[in-house]
Order: structure tokens, then sequence, then C-alpha cells
């Protein structure tokens, strides 16, 4: 989440924090923070507001004979799902043995950034700030930010997961922790182009109850380098 108030969406902003700001990170490095939404592929995610943990509204999609059996997309557009399809598994399996990032070594991250830049070269979503699927409640399944990961606080302290739900409609995320805390922090988004936004922090919620206002050093940007039904990936 921004700098140390960790839940970046990863550690706070939808599934993740949004991290603002990372001293174990050369100046030149990238955060990056992969997320899922916490909804079934075939669902849109619609929140009345950030705050909002409704179900998802559901919407209307071909049924799977008539996907299967007709197709208007050139082949090429088919061969580059594939692609991505695959990567994304190669992705998921490099990290999952790493809690989340916490376990990850130097050549961990080195490994998964190759695989990261493949996948955002085969993104269906060039503009992710214009779609909906953006939309809803994200679960952080990996992060390269330790002030998301918490690594410096013992096990038992650290919070088992964290969410970042976000609204394109209304410019408004808010990152979420678990246990044992369940720490809180809502932001405005300020698009600075189809892909990025400026962060702006305005309530921490200590224990999800106890608001404290956000100190004005408490904003950065979030541009996201991919996104699909599946999987969101943004870079810090």
């Amino acid at each position: 989440m921004a700098t140390s108030s960790t839940m970046a969406l990863s550690s706070l902003l939808p599934p993740q924090t949004l991290h603002i700001t990372s001293s174990n990170h050369p100046p030149n490095s990238s955060l990056k923070v992969f997320s899922f939404p916490t909804r079934s592929p075939q669902q849109n995610c619609h929140p009345k507001s950030i705050l909002s943990t409704s179900p998802p509204s559901f919407t209307w999609v071909p049924s799977q004979k008539w996907r299967t059996c007709i197709s208007f997309f050139p082949a090429f557009l088919k061969n580059k799902a594939k692609d991505a399809k695959a990567i994304k598994e190669e992705l998921l399996e490099a990290i999952a043995p790493l809690d989340r990032g916490a376990e990850a070594t130097p050549e961990d991250q080195q490994s998964i950034d190759q695989i990261t830049r493949k996948l955002e070269a085969v993104s269906p979503i060039k503009e992710p700030l214009k779609s909906d699927l953006l939309n809803g409640k994200w679960e952080l399944i990996y992060t390269t930010s330790q002030s998301i990961l918490q690594t410096e606080r013992p096990k038992i302290l650290r919070s088992k997961t964290n969410y970042q739900a976000i609204n394109v409609d209304t410019l408004r995320a808010q990152n979420m922790e678990s246990c044992p805390f369940f720490n809180q922090v809502t932001a405005d988004l300020t698009p600075l182009n189809a892909r990025k936004v400026a962060v702006k922090f305005d309530y921490f919620k200590i224990a999800g109850l106890i608001p404290v206002k956000a100190p004005g050093r408490a904003k950065g940007e979030l541009e996201i380098t991919y996104l699909d039904e599946e999987l969101r990936n943004k870079k810090l």
C-alpha cells in the first residue's frame, strides 16, 4: 500500500494495496503486483461504491456451445489468447511456492519479471482504465514490495490475505488487509492516461473501524500493465 501503511492493494489498493514507495527497491526498479478478481471469470462485478461488498451482478454471456462452434475473431487473435493462457500458467506455477513474494529470491524475482514481460506483450486490454474488467474486488497473489508483504514482522503478525477494490466509474479504490489487524485504506484515483492513475490516499481505518486521515504525502502512481478476466498486473 502506500508508503509504510502497506496494505498495498496488494498490500492495500484491491486485491492489492496501492503501494506508493518502497525503500527496499532501487529507484529505477518497478514494483510488481499480481492479483486475482474475487469473482467468477464469467461474472462482471459492478459495485455501487468502492466500499461495497455485495455480490457481483450477473450479466448474460453466450453459451459454451456457441462460443465453441462459432468465432468471429481472426486466427491470430485466437493464437494470442492461447499464448496468454500458457504464459499465465507458467507465471502462476512460478509464484505458487513463494508465499505471495515473501519467499522469493532475487533469482525468483528476475525469472518472474521475465515471464511478466512476455505476458504484458500479449495483454488483451490495451486501455484498462476504460474496461469494466477492472471493477471489482481483487486478491493479491504476488508482489515485489516488502512493505506490502510486511516481511519485517513475525509471520504471525502479517496480513494473511490482501484485497483491493476498484470502482472505475467513481475513481475510488480501497485496500484491505485480513487478520490479524484488518486495516484498510481508501483513495481517490486520477487518470493520467489509459493505463496509469495518480493515487491520493484519504483515510486509513485501523482494525477496519477507527478512521485516521491520511497525511498529504500519502500519494503515488499506479500503472496497470496487464488485465483480463482472471489476472491483473500493476507497477507502482
